[in-house]
Formats: C-alpha cells, sequence, structure tokens
C-alpha cells in the first residue's frame, strides 16, 4: 500500500472515531472531498474536551499527524540563519520546527482553542501535537486548581512545559500574554518583557537549548505589533548577555510580513 493510500485511510478511520466519540456530532455527515475530511477531523479534535481516547485511536492518530508533519516539511535548526549572535528571524508555521522548544501564545485556561478550525497559533499548535496535549494541560490545570481553588486560571507571563507529542518540537511552552483592551500601559508592556524573561527562565531550568518565540499578545490580544516586537528584542538580548551561553539559539518566528519587517529592523 503506497503513503497516500495509507494516510486516506488513517484519515477516514480516524473522522469515524471522532465522530462517534462526539454526542453532538456523532451524526454528522462525512463529505467526499479529501480537503474537506481534514477540515472536519480538525474541527472534531477542536471542540474536543481533555479526555481520553482509546489506545488504537491514538496510534492511529499519532500516524496521521506524524505524516502530516512530514508532508508540511519539517524545519531543522540547521535550517534557519544566524541574524545576530544566537539570535534568528524565522517566518512560517512554527509547528514545523525541530527545536527543543516552541512557545504558544495560550488562553488563562491553558487549554487550546475550542473555535474549529481558527487560525490561532493556540489551536495549530494543539492539532497537530495530537489530542494527548489538551489533556496534559488540563492535567497540569487539575493540579494547580487542588492547590489554589477550583476558579484558577493561569496569571499572565507565568510558563507552563508540556511534551510536544506529533509536534517536531520537543516541548510547548505555553504562556499567556497581556492583553491591550484600551491603551496601552508600562504596566502592560511589562507583563510582555515578563513572558520572554519567564519563558527563557524556563527553558534554562529544563536545560532547553533553541527556543521559538511567536508574537506574543499581537493579533486578537491587541498589542501593537511594532512595539511587541521591540519588547521581544530587547528583553531577550538582555537577558542573553546576562546568561551568556545558556540558549545556544533563540528564534523569532513570525508569520506576518509586518512582523518580519520589524524584527529584521531590530535586529540589524
Amino acid at each position: 500500500m503506497n503513503k497516500n493510500k495509507a494516510q486516506e485511510q488513517r484519515l477516514n478511520y480516524l473522522l469515524e472515531e471522532f465522530r462517534a466519540d462526539c454526542d453532538e456530532y456523532k451524526h454528522i455527515e462525512i463529505p467526499e472531498s479529501e480537503g474537506e475530511k481534514k477540515r472536519l477531523l480538525r474541527s472534531l479534535m477542536n471542540i474536543r474536551m481533555p479526555r481520553t481516547m482509546a489506545p488504537e485511536v491514538i496510534k492511529v492518530q499519532d500516524e496521521y499527524l506524524y505524516f502530516c508533519a512530514k508532508e508540511k516539511g519539517i524545519v531543522k535548526l540547521s535550517d534557519i540563519p544566524l541574524i545576530k549572535d544566537n539570535l534568528s528571524i524565522w517566518q512560517g508555521d512554527i509547528t514545523r520546527l525541530e527545536v527543543d522548544a516552541i512557545v504558544n501564545a495560550a488562553n488563562s485556561m491553558m487549554l487550546g482553542c475550542f473555535v474549529p478550525m481558527h487560525t490561532c497559533i493556540d489551536n495549530q499548535i494543539h492539532t497537530f501535537a495530537g489530542i494527548q496535549l489538551r489533556e496534559e494541560c488540563n492535567y497540569q490545570m487539575e493540579k494547580l486548581r487542588k492547590k489554589y481553588g477550583r476558579d484558577y486560571e493561569q496569571p499572565t507571563a507565568v510558563p507552563m512545559l508540556t511534551d510536544a507529542y506529533n509536534l517536531p518540537a520537543k516541548k510547548v511552552i505555553h504562556i499567556v500574554g497581556p492583553i491591550v483592551y484600551f491603551e496601552l500601559t508600562a504596566n502592560l508592556e511589562k507583563d510582555l518583557a515578563d513572558c520572554y524573561t519567564n519563558t527563557l527562565e524556563l527553558c534554562l531550568e529544563n536545560g532547553l537549548k533553541s527556543v521559538a518565540f511567536c508574537c506574543i499578545s499581537t493579533g486578537v490580544f491587541h498589542f501593537p505589533n511594532k512595539r511587541a516586537a521591540q519588547i521581544a528584542t530587547e528583553t531577550v538580548e538582555k537577558w542573553s548577555l546576562q546568561h551568556p551561553g545558556s540558549i545556544e539559539r533563540i528564534i523569532f518566528n513570525v508569520f506576518k510580513d509586518e512582523d518580519k519587517k520589524y524584527y529584521e529592523e531590530l535586529l540589524r
């Protein structure tokens, strides 16, 4: 059996299993086209609450996501050029990066994005890591709720480390960035700087030698892109000077051309 046929069979199997697993959509019609099937599977994964799944289903999911990663193309650290000192800029899908850790812009519930097919990085990371990621996040949050109360939510700038499961990266660092509701304030700027500092400290504590930062708090969190890039680069460069050689590579992962332009200007 060729790889394409095997992947098609995995997709069809997973659609049946995830559909049956979801009471609300267990009777939803499975579309004919491959593209629509992929969209439906991702949507069913996105809305699924954290809980265990049969090991045989997880096995097929992992195989399916492994070949999805190969199809998208895995980007190794050696493929990413240095820009300045130990710093790099890379534009593209962060879920392709084979690094020690990628940073996820999470929300305070820390369970990923439940909106089907949403374009946020949280959705992308949880989709291609697999459903085990949400389960681990929930496990960690349950432990914190036992300690701090049932209403506990993850505070801004406090990172959480998980495995990356089916992503090429080894780990995911989830962090809640500041949300700009009205005007930008000094406290919000400090919170964003703390996101970068605390993430780097977590890398140091866990022996993670390469990390890729997304553009924390931009987009739906409304932090101005240019100012966010300034804070990111200033904070990371300052930390690196204070901890020489601690982290071999720090990557600023950008998706938009606008952000790429800002980071390139700042790291000349």
